[in-house]
């Protein structure tokens, strides 16, 4: 069977073909370039910059050393106010002394002190040595003003850490002129000034006799 080559249909056919071809190559000549992709800087771009910068404030003046602030300097500590009170009132309580140097020289007695509704139990209990002495202070050695000092920052820093029972020995005046026991005298006056101390009494032998005081505080907890 041959091949219809020449017919009519044939050349129709090509000739629609070349057509579209052509439409097709004209279509690809007039089509827009691609659109550029952004491009990152370059270095030089930054180097650039920053002359364009130092171009700029080329007139300023620094400002001077005293009007510059100090960004370094550390915050002043605040000041313990509470804690200078408590020093200021240390030295109030431990320096108040007005009492009767011949009423005190002359009573010799065992030291004892309870204040009012201080259960009997208690102090019998004070007397024998049942409370646990949790601190203790030796005036030995130390002036009227050194003791007063010493006492009222003892006692106050035994309030502070709920000591109920203290012992502060005194001494027997063995040392003092005349012999008399002028700073066991002393000591039974400054604790009769102190609210916080309930009661008071001679140590036992074994504590330090005459020789020393035994102390019951209140409860700073209540």
């Amino acid at each position: 069977m041959k091949r219809a080559s020449n017919s009519p249909l044939a050349v129709a056919s090509f000739e629609a073909l070349a057509r579209v071809r052509r439409t097709l190559r004209e279509q690809a000549d007039v089509a827009p370039d691609p659109a550029p992709q952004p491009t990152r800087p370059q270095a030089s771009g930054l180097a650039d910059g920053k002359l364009l910068f130092r171009r700029a404030v080329a007139d300023v003046v620094p400002l001077p050393p005293g009007n510059r602030a100090n960004l370094t300097q550390q915050r002043p500590k605040p000041i313990p106010h509470q804690h200078l009170a408590d020093e200021a009132q240390v030295l109030v309580d431990a320096l108040a002394d007005p009492w009767d140097w011949d009423a005190a020289v002359a009573t010799g007695e065992e030291l004892f002190f309870a204040r009012p509704g201080i259960p009997t139990a208690a102090m019998r209990k004070l007397r024998r040595g049942g409370w646990v002495i949790k601190g203790e202070l030796d005036l030995h050695g130390h002036s009227g003003d050194e003791a007063r000092v010493a006492l009222a920052a003892f006692l106050n820093r035994c309030m502070l850490e709920d000591r109920r029972c203290v012992r502060v020995i005194h001494g027997k005046g063995h040392g003092s002129k005349n012999r008399l026991p002028v700073l066991k005298n002393k000591v039974r006056h400054w604790l009769m000034q102190r609210e916080e101390v309930l009661a008071f009494c001679q140590a036992r032998t074994v504590d330090g006799g005459a020789g020393a005081v035994v102390v019951l505080l209140k409860s700073s907890t209540r």
